[in-house]
């Protein structure tokens, strides 16, 4: 496999965790930098190991995380998009947060938007050698980190824009991303 086509899947794999990006910059206000690392890191992270994952455990323990993946995501993403909404209407006046985002709170997202990458890896072993998995799986990472990271600072441009409404939003879109995660994988696998 080559690396573009590598690149390709992890901009594919990615965008799940760009969408949530954008989401979490548009809830911050202040300083955005760390953010942008914070998200940028796990997610990296994430998708760079679930792949790594997949490629080590082999297709048997995949196809059960398959067959909950879905559900493991929407619960995920719906309790804290749950969370935003809740508290996009219990908040001083709605504005953005201007705390971090919490470190258990963004392993959550980092492991709902790349439970899907697991399958990704199951399939890479009967392709590539263990030292070639190693390679796309830093491949797969730094392009997540570069597009997860671009996402912080493009929903924080746009979470200026919306001020108030942007933790609403967030917690929507995360709840929407959730469903959507939850409808291919039940209905178009």
């Amino acid at each position: 496999m080559s690396l573009s086509e590598i690149f390709l899947i992890g901009v594919g794999l990615s965008m799940d965790a760009f969408a949530v990006s954008v989401t979490n910059g548009m809830c911050r206000r202040g300083k955005i930098l760390v953010t942008a690392l914070a998200c940028g890191l796990c997610f990296g992270i994430f998708q760079g190991l679930m792949p790594s994952l997949g490629f080590a455990l082999g297709s048997t323990f995949a196809r059960f995380v398959e067959r909950f993946d879905h559900i493991i995501a929407l619960i995920l993403l719906g309790y804290i998009g749950g969370k935003m909404l809740h508290d996009s209407f219990h908040s001083e006046g709605g504005q953005p947060s201007t705390e971090k985002i919490g470190a258990g709170e963004l392993i959550l997202q980092g492991v709902a938007t790349s439970i899907d990458a697991l399958a990704i890896g199951v399939s890479f072993a009967s392709l590539m050698s263990a030292a070639e998995m190693l390679r796309a799986a830093l491949l797969i990472a730094a392009t997540t980190f570069l597009i997860a990271a671009a996402g912080v600072y493009i929903g924080k441009y746009f979470g200026d824009r919306l001020n108030n409404k942007a933790q609403l939003a967030g917690g929507l879109i995360l709840i929407g991303i959730g469903v959507k995660i939850f409808v291919e994988h039940t209905f178009f696998s």
